[in-house]
């Protein structure tokens, strides 16, 4: 089984793979600009493992390319032979879990700023300081999280533990006992009309593009956050400039976003407009699932399918 790792983000996966596979292998990694040798190599492979796969870029013997992720945007199915399955990972719910309810307690809960302030001898947050002293709590806040796959039914969990007030829009019909209120996702806006804090958690499709456009902040309540940890493009830049620097929302956490630097060497902006000056938004790298427990249940997905592959089993995760 000839197995090629495409690019920097794959060749993370890499290290430990092969002590995983019990089935006869060779690995061989490739970089992101494909050469001659590097194209000689992915045409030779029965298993390409990357996150993009774009044409003029070919695997001709491919039957499996396999994502270390979830993201199949940046796939372009038809430059993959036609007998090619392609299959994504998931495994990073729990890390993308962690990062929402650490970026929401840390509105409810300003460990760092108290830390800085006392210090200095300032006690401003002391219950000795009298009502002015208060803070608020998470879990008097309710939740719409937009989506409910693996991230979605993550988030959930952790905000119903926090005695949130959880309710979801989703395309397929929801149940559970813990949600308060589900939606279709045409009634959106009427889920983001009721809530505090809003999570995106969609992944990048034809159908949502832009699904998160001017309508959508207008339909949110004044105080609301706005959180994305699906794609980007999910969420229309313009709109959610424009609701930010109007304070037509409360404020935004964003860790997906329009453009990424290819050299991480260099400064690169991650959006057309400059959300880097407005204050009323936390911007971090698209870090969210980036753990190294995400690595490991991922190679396990990878190392699964793979010998899936070789003894004739259904794959995991199968996308066409």
């Amino acid at each position: 089984m000839k197995i090629v790792f495409y690019g920097a983000n794959a060749t993370t996966f890499l290290p430990g793979l092969s002590d995983l596979l019990a089935t006869p292998h060779e690995i061989t990694s490739v970089p992101d600009a494909v050469d001659q040798i590097a194209q000689d190599a992915l045409n030779a492979a029965d298993v390409v493992v990357g996150v993009h796969f774009k044409s003029p870029v070919t695997a001709r013997n491919a039957q499996l390319f396999q994502l270390p992720a979830a993201g199949y945007d940046q796939v372009a199915f038809d430059a993959l032979p036609a007998t090619c399955r392609v299959c994504n990972a998931f495994g990073h719910e729990n890390a993308i879990a962690e990062y929402v309810m650490s970026a929401l307690l840390s509105r409810h809960v300003p460990l760092a700023t108290a830390d800085a302030q006392l210090r200095a001898g300032t006690w401003n947050f002391w219950a000795g300081a009298g009502p002015t002293a208060l803070r608020t709590e998470l879990g008097a806040q309710s939740i719409g999280i937009i989506g409910h796959g693996h991230i979605g039914q993550a988030v959930a969990e952790r905000a119903a533990a926090f005695g949130m007030a959880v309710h979801v829009a989703n395309r397929s019909p929801v149940t559970g006992e813990r949600y308060t209120a589900v939606y279709g996702l045409d009634e959106l806006n009427n889920m983001l009309s009721a809530v505090d804090i809003v999570v995106n958690t969609l992944p990048l499709t034809p159908s949502t593009v832009s699904l998160i456009d001017g309508s959508a902040f207008t339909a949110m309540q004044r105080h609301c956050v706005f959180l994305n940890v699906g794609r980007g493009g999910v969420v229309d830049e313009d709109a959610l400039y424009d609701a930010l620097a109007d304070k037509t929302i409360g404020g935004a956490i964003i860790d997906t976003w329009y453009s990424y630097p290819t050299d991480t060497s260099t400064p690169h902006r991650p959006a057309t407009r400059r959300f880097e000056e407005l204050p009323n938004i936390v911007m971090t790298p698209h870090m969210s699932g980036w753990t190294s427990g995400t690595i490991a249940r991922r190679q396990a997905t990878i190392a699964d399918n793979i010998t899936r592959l070789a003894e004739g089993l259904p794959l995991i995760n199968q996308l066409n």
